[in-house]
């Protein structure tokens, strides 16, 4: 249960064009690279409950590993999709419901950080977190 606890982002790479490629507007890039989302994951075996909380907004998600569920990102993009366990990595693969196109997510701890990664159209962005 490594995940467990209260994060808080400390750092991005290459995180607004990740947001670019996703085709968020300029404006929302500058504010999202300065959310301060802060995230609490709590897992219970094969379930996961994670709040996140930023500058724009509040919520919580109920997931079990490999059973699809529905997200809502930031921005307002919907994504369908999953996340399961590979070795200490947790992975998730979404589907958009807009354009179909994939986004994949990575999440482990290195070190004492949480990273996240994203992958989006051969775009690859970091958004590293440290114990909060």
């Amino acid at each position: 249960m490594a995940f467990n606890g209260t994060w808080k982002v400390d750092r991005n790479e290459n995180y607004e064009k990740f947001m670019e490629a996703m085709g968020v507007n300029v404006l929302k890039r500058k504010l999202g690279a300065h959310d301060d989302l802060k995230i609490v994951i709590q897992q219970d075996g094969n379930k996961f409950t994670v709040k996140e909380s930023s500058n724009f907004r509040s919520i919580e998600i109920e997931f079990t590993l490999g059973v699809n569920f529905e997200y809502s990102l930031a921005d307002g993009t919907e994504l369908t999709g999953s996340w399961n366990m590979e070795g200490n990595k947790l992975v998730g693969t979404f589907a958009r419901k807009d354009n179909g196109k994939t986004l994949t997510a990575f999440r482990e701890i290195i070190g004492d950080e949480l990273v996240q990664t994203y992958i989006y159209e051969g775009v690859e962005a970091k958004r590293i977190f440290k114990r909060g």
